[in-house]
């Protein structure tokens, strides 16, 4: 089950912050944790958090605090949190400011809640991405930074599966992997334990290796061809 992103929201008009917070838990996966007015309420908050936020939805107009002294405070002393930018500001200098202080995002108010939407699903995904890997390949690196799309990181990060991999049959051989431990299991083992055939086990256990939830090694008999076996992704 995916975690619930936390979302804290600075925002001194309470028109728009309710909107924000509307368009926040509208969206599957996330959750305001609080709306703040001023810049003195966002850091006590984040300084007495026990659990602090995922992410910042952040206005550049803050009427206790000039310009972007908030934020640079907040990737000062938080750097673990992500800050989505929500404001009027549209001045190039404030933008290029805040893109080297690396933000998530910018959005011009009044937000689009399809705009708004779209940059807390690609959010969701990152977040799945860099909390489900201890190292990134090359693509996966590209897909981060935006250089590419790819079909298999969107597939871990969004939960879509491709076409000809349905949810039971693959939760299934998951299972199968999991029960061996590390002596693996062949794609015709897998295959008679869930029902189906070799080359359907195989197009399945293949999938998992490609998306890092299992891996084949070949294992050398005393006579014939060594054969393939899938154990739980360990690396």
């Amino acid at each position: 089950m995916r975690e619930t992103i936390q979302v804290l929201i600075v925002e001194d008009d309470f028109r728009i912050a309710e909107i924000n917070r509307q368009s926040v838990n509208r969206v599957d996966g996330f959750t305001v944790m609080e709306v703040v007015k001023t810049a003195e309420e966002a850091l006590i908050l984040l300084r007495n958090k026990a659990k602090l936020p995922h992410l910042i939805l952040l206005d550049v107009y803050i009427p206790d605090t000039e310009g972007l002294s908030l934020f640079w405070q907040i990737r000062k002393e938080f750097t673990e949190i992500d800050v989505i930018m929500v404001t009027a500001a549209k001045e190039v200098t404030t933008i290029a400011e805040t893109l080297r202080g690396g933000i998530f995002d910018y959005i011009v108010k009044p937000a689009d809640f399809i705009r708004f939407e779209q940059t807390l699903k690609r959010f969701s995904n990152q977040h799945v991405l860099l909390t489900s890997r201890e190292e990134l390949e090359q693509d996966e690196i590209d897909w981060l930074t935006g250089l590419q799309t790819s079909q298999k990181i969107e597939t871990v990060a969004i939960g879509k599966l491709p076409k000809g991999i349905d949810q039971i049959t693959l939760d299934k051989i998951k299972d199968v992997i999991q029960a061996t431990d590390n002596s693996g299991v062949t794609a015709m083992d897998a295959g008679k334990r869930v029902g189906v055939s070799r080359s359907t086990a195989r197009r399945y256990l293949e999938y998992l290796v490609s998306v890092k939830e299992a891996e084949a090694q070949l294992k050398y008999g005393d006579i014939g061809r060594p054969e393939r076996k899938y154990i739980p992704w360990t690396k």
